[in-house]
């Protein structure tokens, strides 16, 4: 991620579901660019690390009530990509300007109300700006993106890192045009119902 710009230093986190209430979830306190499978702890649903060493994110809290709330969310990618996060500190939400938002999230992106990292109030204020979706944006902070494996929660991610960059530089040339409405209906329709057929088959 941090190649792609996506990320930095030390922040972030990523999860993914291993199991009947077993989470793998990057350490907190590394470099998420040299973290390697070894270093990925092993929790379940009360927090308590079952295998690995050192200690989880601080934004386990955050992964959890997600999982518990979306149960086709299969991973989480919590990351601090610099145009979605200006969008964040702006208190911006993204809208559907390009389909491909649409289509992978699910419609705009909303700025969940701040909270401070790590607390119950932050995940109760995600969950809000999530909603049935596969993003959420933070404020003053950083970008939620999820899906049904780390693959997709990264394609999330990078499709809502590419949006907010046009967005905002359309915004310095004048008002950017949204996407028609029947448009937008139509790519959260095949959004949701691609997301019940995985259902459906698992």
């Amino acid at each position: 991620m941090e190649e792609r710009g996506l990320n930095y230093g030390y922040s972030g986190n990523v999860s993914a579901r291993a199991g009947p209430n077993a989470y793998l979830i990057t350490p907190g306190g590394v470099r998420k660019a040299e973290v390697k499978p070894e270093d990925l702890l092993l929790v379940d649903g009360e927090e308590r690390v079952l295998e690995g060493a050192g200690e989880p994110s601080v934004e386990l809290p955050l992964h959890l009530a997600v999982y518990r709330a979306r149960p086709d969310v299969g991973a989480i990618i919590h990351a601090n990509p610099i145009y979605a996060t200006v969008l964040s500190v702006l208190r911006l939400d993204l809208e559907p300007v390009v389909e491909e938002l649409a289509l992978y999230v699910g419609g705009s992106v909303r700025v969940a109300d701040y909270a401070p990292s790590g607390t119950s109030e932050l995940a109760e204020n995600v969950l809000k700006a999530l909603g049935d979706r596969n993003a959420a944006i933070l404020a003053n902070h950083s970008v939620l993106a999820c899906g049904s494996d780390v693959d997709e929660a990264l394609n999330v991610l990078e499709c809502i890192e590419r949006a907010a960059q046009i967005y905002l530089i359309v915004r310095l040339a004048g008002e950017p045009t949204k996407l028609p409405r029947g448009v937008v209906n139509l790519e959260v329709e095949l959004f949701r119902k691609k997301r019940g057929q995985r259902s459906r088959a698992a």
